[in-house]
């Protein structure tokens, strides 16, 4: 590797390697070649993209990049929040570009893509297929982030801060280019399986190649609008059930599978509260839908299952509309989608190992209410690593993000009440399915959706992705650079 290249600037680089992603969706050309004419859409931006990071990555001074300084979270956090504020800027310009969308719309789509998400504004009816792979494309590697995919190929002392801020809590192995390797390659093994099932039960190879990266990523972007239901296939549906709950499996847990370490993976903690809430979901929603839809209990059970894996791990497919759903079903899967998927997987939510954290927290602090004085305990929870206990570091990250989630939740869902006029019930649907970045939708969000309410779901989405935290240093630390800048001078 050329010595200048690899001391070059984390933002040069990051955007070299966005162009790289952004120019991907051209190798759909030579199988539909008719759609030639959109190329300069993603070349234009792609090459504008690569000279900017070259030579911000030429013109950096290495002594300043060796400044330890320049490696703390806080400006480990104002690099992520950029490169992914860019990431969503550039995907939407093809959309812009070709005149498939309006900028807003077109920001709404990448953001969408970007966070794994899967709302979305487009007729994927009259969509061309170089647009379809765009937006799959975009959740696929939104669900690795840019930082991992970085990191595969080029480390430097900063790496570990940026992996860190992005949002990636564990270290696989010793070695950080070691574990996102192994991260990228579980992720590409899936993918391989996932298409050629899909492949051997009747989906055509480019859906199939679409759905699985969708799926993997626990984005939900489908080739068909009425997603998964468009099949009628329950080969299918088991199918992208068993995807959507690798997707939403943290990446350490997946290599216990992956080296049948089966005793430690049924130790795991989140694993189990995962189970327990499918177990208890599943039942109640099925029962539901028995009285409230009038459906037999087996097609209640089969609604059922899919809907609550998806949105647990919010991925966002479909297997038919809510619009007739019983209130007390919606209700089940607003809670699912605020709890979210695990911790380190591609997944959004609060997450299950917080959630399951909050809970045993607040049974600790009721025991020892109820019990005597002389009460002790020390409790602790199972990850993938091992027995971990539960200090007063992690009870206070925990409420405190949690906190801050439920606020931005309310928040964002008065808001969807006042720029569509739409029910309460309706607003926390669709908000909690931009903030968990679900992709499930009432039928708020489309083609014909208000700018001001695309915009509130974009905030969402993007406090979703990059778990609220992230996103306030990142701010906080750029208006700080900033602001010191103006007053040296």
């Amino acid at each position: 590797m050329n010595k200048d290249f690899s001391n070059c600037s984390s933002y040069g680089k990051l955007m070299l390697l966005v162009s790289i992603l952004i120019a991907t969706p051209i190798i759909v050309i030579p199988f539909y070649p008719e759609e030639i004419k959109y190329i300069n859409a993603f070349l234009f931006p792609s090459i504008i993209t690569f000279i900017i990071g070259t030579v911000i990555c030429l013109c950096t001074n290495r002594e300043k990049n060796d400044n330890p300084e320049a490696y703390t979270m806080k400006s480990g956090s104002t690099t992520v929040l950029f490169i992914w504020l860019y990431g969503f800027f550039l995907g939407a310009l093809p959309f812009v570009i070709s005149r498939q969308l309006n900028f807003v719309q077109a920001l709404f789509e990448s953001v969408s893509g970007w966070t794994t998400t899967g709302l979305s504004v487009m007729d994927v009816t009259i969509t061309p297929h170089i647009f379809l792979f765009h937006r799959g494309f975009m959740q696929f590697c939104g669900g690795l982030g840019f930082i991992l995919v970085m990191v595969m190929f080029i480390q430097g002392k900063q790496a570990m801060s940026l992996y860190s801020a992005e949002g990636h809590p564990d270290k696989l192995t010793p070695n950080l280019g070691k574990t996102a390797r192994i991260i990228f390659l579980m992720y590409i093994t899936f993918l391989v399986v996932g298409v050629t099932l899909y492949i051997l039960f009747g989906m055509e190879p480019f859906d199939s190649l679409l759905h699985t990266m969708s799926a993997l990523s626990t984005g939900g972007f489908s080739t068909k609008v009425d997603s998964i239901g468009y099949y009628h296939s329950i080969a299918i549906e088991a199918i992208t059930i068993i995807l959507m709950l690798i997707g939403t499996t943290n990446f350490a847990v997946l290599l216990l599978v992956a080296k049948r370490k089966i005793l430690r993976l049924i130790k795991v903690s989140e694993i189990r509260f995962m189970l327990v809430l499918i177990i208890l979901a599943v039942p109640i929603i099925a029962c539901s839908l028995f009285f409230g839809l009038y459906l037999n209990m087996g097609q209640s059970l089969r609604l059922s299952v899919f809907n609550v894996v998806s949105a647990l791990s919010t991925t966002g497919y479909s297997t038919m509309s809510y619009s007739d759903w019983p209130v007390f079903s919606i209700g089940i899967l607003i809670l699912l989608m605020l709890i979210g998927g695990g911790i380190g997987s591609t997944a959004g939510g609060m997450k299950m190992s917080r959630v399951y954290l909050m809970l045993r927290v607040t049974k600790e602090n009721i025991k020892k209410r109820i019990l005597s004085s002389r009460y002790v305990s020390n409790p602790y929870y199972y990850r993938a690593q091992g027995k971990t206990y539960i200090d007063k570091g992690i009870e206070m990250d925990t409420f405190g993000f949690i906190s801050c989630y439920l606020m931005i939740f309310i928040i964002g869902t008065l808001l969807i009440t006042l720029t569509e006029g739409c029910s309460l019930s309706d607003a926390m649907f669709e908000f909690a399915s931009s903030l968990g970045t679900v992709g499930l939708s009432i039928g708020l969000t489309g083609p014909s959706t208000n700018s001001g309410t695309l915009i509130i779901e974009i905030i969402g989405m993007i406090f979703g992705r990059l778990e609220i935290f992230i996103v306030i240093i990142g701010i906080y630390s750029g208006f700080t650079k900033v602001k010191q800048r103006f007053i040296k001078r």
